[in-house]
């Protein structure tokens, strides 16, 4: 494995839904955890009845705290607007939400969704985490990277919305176990191969990502700002 990350400082992975920051991300947070650095994740929405049964909730914030355990994540912050219906909120609450947590954690990286996603909670929550991150004081995070979630990021059009192009590649060789781990413990959410949320499918990503930049394994993300 090449260099501890130890580079990105505090990072904060903002994560759309439950999953996505260990479908992005989850390789590298266990690297950043494993470096000693302080791993914080914002989980944007949870889902209220009658669309989504409180059980439901409840299991998957369960699956949360397992799978973060696994990871090594210092901090999980729930900003609990509504799953499936950020498009409802005015774009100020939403900013706001995400805004306020970014002053408040002062991460020196931030980790966000890719606007092409295919599900609009994702295209809103990269367009309020870049307003966070503006570079408008000396506070600002220093980096800012998309990363991309299996059954969001590749199922949009491509040639009509934007594709995901990653320019940075992190090897995560010695932590794929540990992401795969970190997933398994969402059994609400694993689904058997060839679905796309499958352990399989991400191991094969990862695989391929990977093989781009002669490594066994990694993850892959579009940098948007670095301020060096």
């Amino acid at each position: 494995m090449t260099d501890s990350l130890a580079h990105l400082g505090k990072t904060l992975i903002v994560a759309p839904h439950p999953d996505d920051e260990v479908l992005g991300c989850g390789g590298t947070i266990a690297r950043l955890a494993d470096a000693g650095q302080e791993v914080h994740v914002a989980v944007v929405t949870r889902g209220y009845e009658p669309a989504f049964p409180e059980a439901l909730i409840e299991q998957v914030r369960a699956e949360l705290a397992e799978a973060h355990k696994v990871l090594g994540v210092a901090k999980c912050h729930f900003l609990d607007l509504p799953a499936a219906a950020l498009d409802t909120l005015p774009a100020a609450k939403l900013n706001a939400a995400i805004g306020g947590l970014v002053r408040e954690i002062a991460p020196e990286t931030l980790f966000l969704p890719f606007i092409g996603d295919i599900h609009v909670d994702h295209q809103l929550v990269f367009t309020a985490g870049l307003v966070s991150a503006r570079p408008r004081g000396p506070e600002a995070p220093r980096r800012v990277y998309a990363y991309e979630t299996l059954s969001e990021t590749n199922w949009a059009a491509p040639g009509v919305t934007e594709t995901f192009a990653p320019n940075v590649y992190f090897d995560i060789s010695d932590t794929i176990e540990r992401k795969l781990r970190a997933f398994a413990c969402f059994e609400s959410q694993v689904k058997p191969f060839p679905d796309e949320r499958s352990l399989k499918t991400i191991e094969a990503l990862a695989t391929v990502r990977g093989s781009t930049v002669y490594l066994p394994a990694a993850e892959a993300f579009m940098l948007l700002r670095e301020i060096g």
